[in-house]
């Protein structure tokens, strides 16, 4: 692989070129290293297995230490190639709370952030499906249904007084 990065480089098994290609990426390239599973449900509904990491969607971690939380996405770091969570911290020994970085192949996504309509528009093109932000569901309180007389019966007991 030549010093600038290209575009047309296919792969290779020497781990020094795939650092290399993975150092030299563009932001645009980037942004798509920077991607994580979805859930089953979103894997039916988008017909999609992963999608590039924003901030504001909802993961589970799958790996590590803080295995099994789940959080919003606060940061991603496309220099890094790395993803910070809200809520999760580490304590360092003089006391103070430092967040953590996670790589997104140990991160697995619950719900997408759908703000953005370039994002709603790459889920349709691949997946073949309408996008269409499901909105919190309201509570309903239940009302009875109306109870009906039956009118024979009336009328037939005022009959017979």
């Amino acid at each position: 692989m030549k010093a600038k990065f290209s575009t047309h480089w296919t792969g290779s098994k020497q781990p020094r070129k795939q650092r290399k290609f993975r150092a030299n990426a563009p932001l645009h390239v980037r942004h798509k290293m920077v991607s994580a599973h979805l859930s089953e449900t979103l894997r039916k509904r988008y017909g999609k297995r992963n999608v590039p990491i924003r901030k504001g969607d909802n993961v589970k971690i799958m790996k590590g230490e803080f295995k099994g939380k789940t959080g919003k996405i606060d940061d991603v770091n496309l220099k890094k190639l790395r993803v910070m969570i809200e809520g999760i911290f580490r304590t360092k020994k003089d006391g103070t709370k430092v967040s953590v970085y996670f790589n997104p192949s140990n991160l697995l996504i619950k719900e997408l952030n759908l703000d953005d309509e370039k994002r709603k528009k790459a889920l349709e093109r691949k997946g073949n499906v309408k996008v269409v932000k499901v909105e919190k569901k309201k509570e309903f309180k239940a009302k009875p249904l109306p109870v009906e007389k039956k009118k024979d019966e009336s009328k037939s007991v005022e009959k017979k007084k």
